[in-house]
């Protein structure tokens, strides 16, 4: 009888999941960080850092751009680290937008990334022109720079149990509604953990 082959594995994809930084992770900008994964592959991964406010507020953003803020919900708005590449772009992340015309798979913006099941990117000014407008996407974070992984980086990194994940599903609202300084423990709660509960040596979720 011919000797079985053993199943392939389906390769990882963290696209619209959370990396929750264990606590061994001591990176001076990845030390308990939560990323939302924007895209994952097996060329690699692009994500967001969603829990490190910097200095810089979206209406001080905004005014170096000449574009005068104009929507109130969003004046105390602040401008994320999202990750140590490219610190000097802007990256939206927001709600997807439903464009009026019917049956259009045209984007809202002219560079979108669009998220399978979950948010969409926006690297285009278009989107920051909108909000400053009074228009825009309702729910949106805006980070500088991103984190990137190589062809299998973050797969390692997982192996070393640098990171939980959890699948971002619906919860996707712990993103703009959750004060960043309780985002660590909100994506833990997802995974029924706290974070006196976390130590290097537990795997992945």
């Amino acid at each position: 009888m011919p000797a079985m082959s053993p199943p392939i594995e389906a390769p990882l994809n963290l696209t619209h999941h959370y990396l929750v930084a264990m606590p061994h992770l001591e990176d001076d900008f990845f030390a308990r960080s939560v990323v939302y994964v924007c895209e994952h592959s097996e060329r690699g991964a692009l994500g967001l850092v969603i829990n490190k406010p910097g200095r810089l507020s979206l209406p001080a953003l905004l005014e170096k751009i000449d574009l005068p803020l104009h929507r109130q919900d969003l004046q105390k708005q602040p401008i994320y680290q999202g990750g140590p590449v490219q610190t000097d772009r802007g990256f939206v992340l927001h709600d997807p937008i439903i464009l009026d015309a019917p049956h259009s798979e045209e984007a809202a913006y002219a560079s979108t990334l669009s998220i399978p099941g979950g948010l969409e990117m926006t690297t285009s000014k278009d989107v920051l022109e909108a909000i400053a407008h009074g228009a825009g996407p309702q729910r949106i974070l805006v980070a500088l720079g991103y984190a990137s992984w190589s062809e299998g980086q973050l797969e390692s990194e997982l192996r070393e149990n640098s990171w939980l994940t959890v699948e971002a599903g619906q919860h996707s609202a712990i993103i703009f509604e959750t004060p960043p300084e309780q985002r660590y423990e909100a994506v833990l709660n997802l995974l029924g953990l706290k974070p006196w509960m976390l130590h290097s040596e537990a795997g992945n979720a």
